[in-house]
């Protein structure tokens, strides 16, 4: 199943239309992040599918789940981007969080910040928690996934590399998006078996099996559920591959007027336009 959300509401998404879980449903379930935390997706999927579908692009989608507890980050998670940074691999996850309001939804504007041009792209696989968990083990980790989604994790490098933090540089407004929709665990398939791919213009800047990951996802999350407690509607991007635009030469950076997508196998493709801050 296609989870998305839209300003007004949130429905299944099948082809290129869109079935409104209704206004009752809504009653019930606030969002999709309350749908998950009642177990309440096959009930979404019955409501949703008795209403028409509108087309998809006639709504402004929102990031699937608009605002989550918690958006956890992991950095410096490809061996190709570890390499092109010229670091080791970490002994742990190098986690970061970013907040809702830096993260929009497919076919909204990114917005280039006025304080900055160092505006980079980093593609990365999203992973929804669909089960509150804590001290999860590898084994049991993907019982605990609701679904994933694709995600950009667009950063201001040199506000990224004010300090040791990376909390600066992934904090701009509308600096990341996340979406078309969640595709849910049954049908979104092996997460190994997955290929990245982000677009610039137009023209392909990074390509990766996803399975490349340093630390896997069950690794992600018995570490993460460790330390807190993950909870239904909760984003784990999982990292970025190489190709970003701070290691190229010369550097490669998203500004006004630019397109950039995320594709990754079996999940579609985000698509965001890059603004100037106004």
């Amino acid at each position: 199943m296609k989870l998305c959300s839209y300003e007004g509401g949130y429905g299944v998404m099948a082809g290129d239309l869109v079935h409104d879980a209704g206004e009752a449903f809504r009653a019930e379930y606030a969002d999709l992040q309350a749908v998950l935390a009642a177990g309440a997706l096959a009930e979404l999927e019955t409501a949703a599918l008795a209403n028409p579908g509108v087309a998809v692009d006639t709504l402004a989608l929102l990031s699937p789940i608009p605002r989550p507890d918690k958006i956890l980050c992991i950095g410096l998670n490809y061996m190709g981007h570890i390499q092109e940074t010229g670091r080791d691999k970490p002994n742990y996850p190098s986690t970061f969080t970013r907040y809702p309001d830096a993260v929009t939804g497919h076919g909204q504007s990114l917005i280039c910040p006025k304080a900055s041009e160092k505006f980079d792209f980093e593609g990365e696989l999203a992973v929804v928690i669909g089960t509150p968990a804590r001290h999860v083990s590898e084994a049991d980790a993907m019982d605990y996934i609701a679904g994933f989604s694709c995600f950009n994790d667009g950063s201001i490098r040199d506000y990224q590399r004010h300090t040791s933090q990376f909390w600066p540089g992934k904090n701009f407004q509308s600096s990341g998006a996340m979406g078309p929709c969640l595709v849910t665990k049954d049908e979104a398939g092996n997460w190994q078996d997955m290929v990245l791919e982000t677009r610039l213009n137009g023209q392909q800047v990074q390509h990766s099996s996803v399975g490349d990951l340093a630390f896997g996802i069950p690794e992600i999350i018995a570490y993460l559920s460790t330390v807190i407690t993950l909870l239904p509607g909760d984003v784990i991007a999982t990292g970025t591959p190489a190709g970003v635009g701070m290691a190229r030469d010369p550097k490669l950076w998203m500004k006004a007027g630019d397109v950039v997508e995320v594709e990754i196998t079996g999940l579609g493709t985000l698509r965001n336009p890059v603004v100037g801050e106004s």
